[in-house]
């Protein structure tokens, strides 16, 4: 937690017990109101530091590349398949067409 939300949650709770002191209906609103600031603050302390959409991609392409080569050979038995289906194919018109 940063510096900057610590001292906020302590402002938070201070003012809180003071709201308190003075009417519960004031304090409740200042307990519900103040904590969802303190969250949002804290939320967004780390809200820049994420990863660029030119780092996303790249990871996303390397893990494409390594799925391809790990694929590699299931895509070239599934090519010499389709070759002799071919081949096969077209022995069966030429004997048809002679």
């Amino acid at each position: 937690m940063s510096k900057r939300v610590l001292v906020g949650a302590v402002v938070w709770v201070l003012a809180t017990v003071g709201a308190f002191l003075l009417d519960p209906i004031l304090g409740s609103a200042v307990l519900v109101f103040g904590g969802a600031l303190v969250a949002v603050a804290h939320l967004a302390g780390s809200w820049g530091e994420g990863s660029t959409f030119e780092e996303r991609e790249l990871d996303r392409a390397r893990r494409r590349k390594t799925k391809y080569e790990a694929n590699a050979g299931k895509r070239a038995k599934d090519r010499e398949r389709w070759e002799a289906a071919k081949a096969r194919k077209a022995r069966r018109t030429d004997r048809r067409s002679a």
